[in-house]
């Protein structure tokens, strides 16, 4: 299985939401806040796709790339993930050089927050996003899904009923 950037995103989010996701468990199709984030996604800035390119390499989906600056740009609904924003980024990054493109940089950009966060590549991040390739491989093809993380993290999640059917509504 290719690793893609929702599989690192997932790595930082939740492991166990990364091996249902990688294991055909997919429930962001009902959930009204992928719904929400798509649809920034789609309105935020409706010219873009006449200056900037769609990139699908090495199973990762680069929605815009401006391929003159050697910039991907990559939209998200707001900052409360950031770190994992950041790091599925540095793994795009990581890919387009993998593939050729030396010297690409990102941008990731929150429009509800008129908010931007440059993102770049280091050899430290490099390293990590080796590791981390070994880690999510790992987790994906365990035979065992990974233990449910704190439920006061999951509220917003589109795998909250999946996980905590049947739980009591006190927080653990």
């Amino acid at each position: 299985m290719r690793i893609t950037g929702t599989h690192f995103n997932y790595l930082l989010i939740c492991k166990r939401k990364l091996w249902l996701f990688a294991n055909g468990i997919n429930m962001e199709s009902t959930s009204d806040l992928v719904y929400e984030g798509k649809l920034i996604h789609e309105t935020s800035y409706s010219r873009r796709s006449e200056r900037f390119q769609e990139i699908e390499i090495d199973g990762i989906k680069i929605d815009y790339y401006d391929s003159k600056g050697k910039v991907v740009h990559e939209i998200k609904k707001s900052d409360k993930r950031e770190e994992a924003h950041i790091w599925q980024l540095k793994y795009y990054l990581f890919v387009l050089e993998r593939n050729g493109i030396e010297g690409a940089t990102g941008i990731i950009e929150y429009p509800k927050l008129h908010k931007t966060e440059e993102v770049l590549l280091t050899e430290p991040d490099r390293e990590y996003i080796r590791e981390s390739v070994v880690k999510i491989d790992q987790i994906i093809h365990s035979d065992d899904c990974p233990e449910r993380i704190g439920k006061s993290n999951c509220r917003n999640c589109s795998y909250y009923d999946f996980c905590w059917s049947g739980e009591e509504s006190d927080d653990n």
